[in-house]
Order: C-alpha cells, then structure tokens, then sequence
C-alpha cells in the first residue's frame, strides 16, 4: 500500500517530482503519483484529497508552479502532513510558487522545500514516516553515511589532483 501520494498540477512539473519519486524508491517507499489540476478539475483533486487517508497516505507531496494552490488545497482537506514543492516559473523564477505555497493560513501548514526542491520532499516525507518505521529509518542513516562518504572522496581527489584538474576532469 502506497504510504506517499505524489501529485503535480501538470506533467510539466514531472521532471521535479520524480526526483521525489526516485527518493523515495531508494529508500524503499512506496508510493503513488498522479497528475491533477485543482483549477481544471477540481471535482477530480476533491476526490483524490478525500480518499488519501483511505487509501493509506501518511504523506502528500504536491508540487505546483505559479498560483500554487494544489499543496495549500491537499493540507486544507487531508489531515496528515503536506509537503509542497514550488516549481520555477518562466515568468517570477519560482518565487511566485515559493510564496504561494509557504504563505499559508494559520491551521492549515505546508511543509515547504525549495523551489525544484524534488528530492528533498521524498527526503522529507521518508523522515516523517521514520518517526514510527525503524526500518526506514536505518534506511535513511545510511543515506546520510553514504552522501558524507562521497563528499570525502570528493575532497580526497580534489587534494590529489589539484583543483585546476579537478576542474577539467567535473567538464
């Protein structure tokens, strides 16, 4: 059963969100991803929003751009956590989509990662779920060993070879 619901207003916003997805498949989360427009078919986002819990979301990511109401709409109508990713935009860059999101009533939290913050919401939401997963959470401290492991080999190369080879060597 799929513990995280992904939701993006358009497959636009796909790119973003499957890092998300590929977070959490590496550390071994089940999920599901979907594509609504909470302004074209709101009939449809009410649906999804309602059935969460029955379907046994314990998380939503909802990613959206510009106006950015999906997240705000999931966390208003889903009693459990939202993590909202704010797309970039080509007309504001994101920011638009970064307020829109994180400028929320008071009662109704999002939890909001940076703009194109893909990976970080499937991080996120496998945090939340490792508050009651012992399992995931030992998942989730290998990770962490794994990312410090290679920004140490990353040093011990760039003081092996100088920073002028390093550099040719990253293009």
């Amino acid at each position: 059963m799929a513990k995280v619901g992904i939701v993006m207003g358009s497959d636009s916003d796909m790119p973003v969100m499957s890092k998300a997805a590929d977070m959490l498949e590496k550390l071994g989360v089940d999920y599901e991803m979907t594509i609504i427009s909470a302004h074209r078919e709101p009939d449809v986002f009410f649906e999804y929003a309602r059935s969460a819990e029955e379907k046994g979301f314990k998380v939503i990511i909802a990613g959206a751009g510009k106006a950015a109401h999906l997240p705000g709409m999931c966390a208003a109508i889903f009693p459990m956590p939202v993590i909202g990713i704010p797309m970039k935009t080509s007309d504001l860059g994101g920011v638009d989509s970064l307020y829109s999101i994180v400028q929320m009533p008071s009662g109704i939290p999002v939890a909001t990662v940076a703009i194109n913050g893909g990976a970080n919401a499937g991080i996120l939401a496998a945090k939340i779920l490792a508050t009651s997963d012992p399992e995931l959470l030992k998942r989730l401290k290998a990770y962490s060993v794994e990312m410090k492991e290679e920004v140490e080999g990353k040093a011990e190369k760039l003081e092996k070879l100088g920073y002028r080879e390093y550099l040719s060597q990253m293009k």
